[in-house]
């Protein structure tokens, strides 16, 4: 046997026989056609025609939102300027490969230009002309196989119209060889609650049928596994599944400290999902759903239902919104479509909410309202704040609007650094883990070529979030997490010891890191914390909390 190392996603365990993702076709060759232009338009059109219908098809099986990213596929497919441009090459001589590979390339960078929602669907593009492409040679589409039995999928990495289109029946866990623990991937991994171990480099070497176990919780895929390792991955599969349907209860470590796990949640209609899994609040609510797929700001009364739709599924209980976070990788052409060299260090987060103030005041309008008409406790929170100005700045106006408990995100290491000061103005600080490690590290969270430094593990950032820990126990002001890093289960009981006061995350990681809180003391978790920012790098930290973990007593 042999282990391959990555990092893993929740605490997850499977086992099964590799099946590779096929790999990308080669673009062809500028060669005059044979067979006359007639023919070539003929090819072309029943191979785009084909794939829309595969397309349609797959998005009536897969229902949901991926039946919506799937139609969009199919309907840019057929899009008629698409058809003329590829017309128009097979008229000058070019076969139907070379017509749609370059067809598609220039919509693609046409796309990219305008930016925003459109921006986004540029991938999109390289999906659908390989699909033609694959059409026109005959030979399998790239993309998520369909051996017909339960498998390991191994992939450089996966789009997001793949995951979307993930058997959950029959793909028992990922593994990716590019990616790193805030990838796509990784966040769909854990929404769906898929096994998975993402940044396995050496996962290239995998081949074709070998059977191997992927842990997420070590964060290995064993190759070769004897019988026993066979057995006992088993096993922890079976206990985990019955952690999954114990009892529901509020988030609390050994000793009975009560740490309230909340969820993350993107739109009104996934709160029934998270009330179902234990979710104790919300965390994170992201409003840029509401935005995202507009060409201009949706009106107060539009953003009100949504809000009251939220608020009224969590009667009582803490509810927290974080206002528009546009820019980066989230353009918006009413708000910030202008071209930026370096988008994350753009206008972004509350710089672009103050640059057209309208906007903030409509959403803080709009919460209002939806607080009036509603039991929830409503927290509302600024993204990207790296200043005490800043946070003057926005707790004065969520309080002009009567919101009574307004807040910051901590993103950017100057706001940790003065969490002291932020947190005299603000009524809590919410660390964005995902943010705070891009710009500690100065790596691009979107950037595979430097994924191996986004690991909210590192001391470095570690360092930080004890800085806003300690900053809120001296005030006795409430410090939360809402980054990627909360659904590790191990890593979540570190940021109790550093100071975290609750922990927010996608609805299906709350069961792992339940449990995993109940097995510590606080005092146990505050030693695990020390033991992590004694290391020098994300990978020793790791290993240093594994390593004293194990010496712990069993509660």
């Amino acid at each position: 046997m042999s282990e391959l190392r990555g990092v893993g996603i929740g605490l997850g365990v499977a086992q099964g026989p590799v099946v590779r993702m096929t790999e990308a076709l080669p673009a062809p060759e500028n060669t005059p056609s044979t067979v006359g232009v007639d023919a070539e338009r003929a090819r072309a059109r029943d191979a785009v025609g084909a794939v829309a219908a595969e397309l349609n098809a797959r998005g009536e099986a897969a229902g949901g939102s991926a039946q919506e990213v799937l139609e969009a596929q199919a309907m840019i497919a057929e899009d008629p300027t698409l058809q003329d441009e590829v017309d128009a090459r097979i008229d000058a001589g070019s076969t139907a490969e070379w017509a749609v590979h370059d067809a598609f390339a220039g919509f693609r960078a046409t796309l990219e230009a305008v930016g925003g929602y459109l921006g986004e669907r540029a991938a999109d593009l390289d999906d659908i002309a390989q699909r033609v492409l694959a059409h026109l040679r005959g030979v399998a589409a790239p993309g998520v196989p369909d051996p017909g039995h339960p498998y390991i999928l191994v992939a450089r990495d996966l789009a997001p119209a793949d995951t979307a289109l993930l058997n959950l029946d029959q793909v028992l866990a990922l593994v990716t060889i590019d990616g790193g623990p805030t990838s796509h991937t990784a966040i769909l991994a854990r929404e769906k609650g898929i096994v998975a171990v993402v940044g396995t480099v050496r996962a290239a070497d995998l081949v074709d049928g070998e059977t191997v176990i992927v842990d997420a919780a070590a964060g290995t895929v064993i190759t070769s596994p004897s019988d026993d390792e066979k057995q006992r991955a088993a096993q922890r599969a079976a206990e985990r599944l019955s952690a999954d349907t114990a009892p529901l209860t509020p988030g609390a470590l050994a000793d009975g400290t009560s740490i309230a796990l909340l969820a993350n949640l993107g739109k009104p209609a996934d709160a029934a999902d998270a009330v179902a899994r234990g979710a104790e609040g919300v965390g994170l609510f992201r409003t840029e759903f509401l935005f995202l797929s507009s060409a201009q700001a949706p009106t107060v009364a539009q953003q009100r239902e949504q809000y009251r739709e939220l608020l009224s599924a969590f009667p009582g209980k803490k509810v927290v919104v974080r206002m528009l976070d546009a820019g980066a990788d989230k353009p918006l052409a009413f708000l910030n479509d202008a071209h930026e060299e370096n988008p994350a260090l753009g206008l972004r987060g509350l710089r672009a909410l103050r640059a057209s103030e309208d906007i903030l005041r409509e959403q803080l309008t709009a919460l209002a309202e939806a607080d009036a008409e509603t039991e929830a406790d409503l927290w509302v929170m600024a993204p990207m704040v790296a200043t005490v100005e800043e946070t003057v700045y926005f707790t004065d106006l969520a309080r002009e609007y009567g919101l009574k408990t307004a807040g910051v995100m901590v993103e950017v290491p100057s706001s940790a650094l003065l969490a002291d000061r932020v947190l005299a103005h603000a009524d809590f600080a919410s660390i964005g883990t995902n943010d705070l490690t891009q710009y500690t590290m100065a790596a691009d969270r979107l950037l595979g070529s430097v994924a191996g430094f986004q690991d909210p593990w590192h001391p470095a950032v570690l360092r930080l979030v004890r800085e806003v820990g300690a900053a809120g126990a001296r005030l006795g002001k409430p410090v939360g997490i809402c980054g990627e890093a909360a659904a590790d289960p191990q890593l979540a009981v570190v940021l109790v010891g550093l100071g975290a006061t609750s922990l927010s995350m996608a609805p299906s990681a709350l069961a792992d890191v339940r449990h995993t809180l109940s097995t510590r003391t606080l005092d146990e978790a505050r030693s695990l914390a020390e033991a992590a920012l004694a290391a020098d790098d994300a990978a020793s930290a790791r290993q240093a909390v594994a390593t004293l973990a194990a010496t712990f007593p069993h509660h």
